[in-house]
């Protein structure tokens, strides 16, 4: 797993989705806690991409089967293209697969079926939200809804509570709208969203469920884990 320093959630969130026989090891990307706003969100995320390798490159040395991308949102700039430019680097590096968050949001996306349109909620600002946007459109989805929680610094995005996750939600649903999309790992939504696809009866995909559930399936690991929804449960 390779995630920012700052970030808090993702960790827990995969441990607590550990199938048995899977052990989970966290390589942390040097990241200031910046506080960015829309005009120097970009600059602050490219900041964290430039250490991506070097926390990628410690991984290595316990000799890990697969990586995980614990950070998902360099997963989606530069649309498909740029997701697909990532994961190259990364194996290229490592000689073993990845997941990133992006292109796991739109497997699982595919893995319900039936889904064309699809609200986002992230903690980020307006200018990431575009590049998320942009990617989903690359991949085939309609964004009907956004809501950037605008969060002030990385270590506020953990801070959000899941009353307002919940009023977001809440939001962005409509009868125009075939599944919610969560991004931004330091915001632990695993259960919410398991929670919410019951009262909202549609599909709400949490991106540390996606991209674990995706990292398992790729290797074959078929186990189905109650409690995070539909997508480690069923599918």
């Amino acid at each position: 797993m390779i995630g920012p320093s700052t970030n808090t959630v993702v960790e827990p969130d995969y441990n607590a989705m550990r199938p048995a026989g899977v052990t989970n090891h966290y390589s942390r990307i040097f990241t200031p806690n910046a506080a960015p706003n829309n005009e120097t969100f970009a600059a602050s995320i490219a900041v964290i991409g430039d250490n991506v390798m070097d926390a990628v490159k410690s991984a290595l040395t316990c000799g890990p089967d697969y990586l995980l991308m614990a950070l998902s949102s360099v997963s989606f700039f530069g649309g498909a293209n740029g997701a697909d430019a990532l994961v190259r680097r990364i194996q290229d590096c490592a000689g073993v697969g990845v997941s990133i968050g992006s292109h796991s949001i739109a497997a699982a996306l595919h893995s319900y079926g039936g889904i064309s349109r699809i609200a986002v909620l992230s903690p980020y600002w307006p200018v990431m939200n575009q590049a998320v946007i942009g990617y989903f459109t690359d991949v085939g989805f309609g964004v009907v809804r956004d809501i950037a929680l605008q969060c002030r610094s990385w270590t506020a995005i953990a801070e959000v509570t899941p009353a307002q996750c919940r009023e977001a939600l809440r939001r962005l649903d409509g009868d125009d709208v075939d599944a919610i999309v969560q991004v931004g790992t330091n915001l632990s939504m695993v259960r919410l969203a398991a929670a919410a696809e019951l009262w909202l009866g549609k599909p709400v995909i949490a991106v540390n469920t996606a991209t674990y559930w995706h990292a398992l399936r790729a290797n074959g690991i078929q186990d189905q884990i109650e409690g995070f929804g539909r997508l480690l449960a069923e599918h």
